[in-house]
C-alpha cells in the first residue's frame, strides 16, 4: 500500500470500508446531532469518514478535527482538502497538528478544484498539473525567514491525490501516498491501480442511491446526477471538458453519454438498489484493485445519511472481513 511507514499504518486501520460526505451536510443540524450521527457511523463499523471544502466555504481542518474529537477509532480524510484555500507551507502544518494528535487516523487528499474557486481568492487555475505540482514541490518546505522550520511542526500525514486522469494519477504515485479518484466508474479504478502500481494507496469515492426498489433507487441516481450537472453549468462549467468529464471520454463515454446523462452513466457512476446491489459495486472496485472504497449517500442530510449506512452496514462487512 502506501511507501511511508506512517502512511503504511494509516493503510492498515482504513481497512476496506469507509464513507464520504459532502461539508454541507456533515454540518447540517446542531453540532450535537453531528456528534450523533458521526459517533453512530463509527459504532456501524465504518473505518473513515472523508468530507472536502471550498474556498470560502467551512475549513476541512477544523471540521475533521471536531470528528476526529468525538470518535475513537474513525480514521478522518480531506477528500479533499483544496488547494486554492491556503498556501502548501499552511495545510502541511495543519495536518501534521492533526496526526500529532490524532495517529494514524487522519489522510490528507489535496486536490485543486475548479477555476472559479482559484478565481474566488484572486489566483489563476493555470494548469492543474502543473499547478499540484507546484503545490507538492513547496508543501512541507518552510518560507524563507520562517521561524519556525515545518519539520519540527509535527510528523508528516499521508497525502492523496484527487485524480481521475492518467497525468494526475502518475502525479499522485510520484509524489505521494496514492490517489482519492472521484465520480468514477469501477473501469477508472482498473486503469489507476495500473496507473499507481501495487504500492499506493487507491481510495475511490462510490456515490450511491439506496432504495429496495430498483425503480426508485435508480430515479434518485438519476436526479443525483441531473442536479449536479445543473450546478456545474451554473458554474459556467462544461461538464464535458471539465477533468472528470475528459475522463469519461477517455474511458469510452460519449459527449451524449454526458451531456444527456444516460442511463449507462447514471447505471456506471452511482450504484443503486438494495443492499445487495450496492455491495457488489463496492466489491468491484475492491477486485478492481482499491484498497479503501468510500461510500456516498447522496440526496440526504446526516441523519438521513446515517439511517442509509445503517441498512447497508450489514452488506458491506462482509466485504470488510472477506480478505
Amino acid at each position: 500500500m502506501a511507501t511511508t511507514e506512517t502512511g503504511h499504518r494509516t493503510s492498515q486501520r482504513l481497512g476496506r470500508i469507509g464513507v464520504w460526505l459532502p461539508g454541507p451536510v456533515l454540518q447540517s443540524g446542531s453540532i450535537d446531532v453531528r456528534r450523533r450521527q458521526v459517533a453512530r457511523i463509527e459504532s456501524l463499523g465504518y473505518r473513515s469518514l472523508w468530507t472536502g471544502e471550498t474556498p470560502g466555504g467551512g475549513d476541512v481542518f477544523v471540521l475533521l478535527g471536531s470528528l476526529l474529537a468525538v470518535t475513537d477509532r474513525l480514521v478522518a480524510g480531506s477528500g479533499i482538502a483544496n488547494v486554492w484555500s491556503r498556501p502548501a507551507v499552511t495545510a502541511y502544518g495543519a495536518a501534521a497538528t492533526l496526526v500529532d494528535a490524532y495517529p494514524d487516523r487522519f489522510v490528507l487528499g489535496l486536490g485543486v478544484g475548479y477555476p472559479r474557486q482559484a478565481e474566488l481568492v484572486g489566483h489563476d487555475y493555470g494548469k492543474p498539473l502543473a499547478t499540484m505540482r507546484g503545490y507538492l514541490d513547496r508543501f512541507g518546505a518552510a518560507p524563507a525567514g520562517s521561524l519556525i522550520p515545518v519539520k519540527d511542526v509535527g510528523p508528516r500525514a499521508p497525502v492523496v491525490l484527487a485524480a481521475v486522469g492518467p497525468k494526475m494519477l502518475a502525479l499522485a504515485g510520484e509524489r505521494t501516498d496514492g490517489a482519492h479518484p472521484f465520480a468514477q466508474p469501477v473501469a477508472n479504478t482498473a486503469q489507476a491501480r495500473k496507473i499507481l502500481g501495487p504500492d499506493k494507496l487507491l481510495i475511490p469515492e462510490q456515490a450511491v442511491a439506496f432504495d429496495p426498489d430498483p425503480a426508485v433507487a435508480r430515479r434518485a441516481a438519476r436526479e443525483y446526477r441531473e442536479r449536479g450537472a445543473a450546478m456545474m453549468i451554473k458554474a459556467g462549467l462544461d461538464p464535458v471538458t471539465m477533468p472528470y468529464g475528459r475522463n469519461l471520454l477517455r474511458l469510452g463515454y460519449t459527449v451524449a453519454d454526458i451531456t444527456g446523462i444516460s442511463d449507462r452513466l447514471v447505471d456506471d457512476v452511482i450504484a443503486h438498489g438494495d443492499e445487495a446491489a450496492i455491495a457488489d459495486r463496492v466489491g468491484a472496485h475492491l477486485a478492481a484493485g482499491a484498497d479503501h472504497v468510500l461510500v456516498h449517500p447522496v440526496g440526504q442530510d446526516l441523519t438521513a445519511a446515517a439511517d442509509t449506512l445503517e441498512r447497508l452496514a450489514p452488506a458491506l462487512a462482509e466485504l470488510e472481513t472477506a480478505r
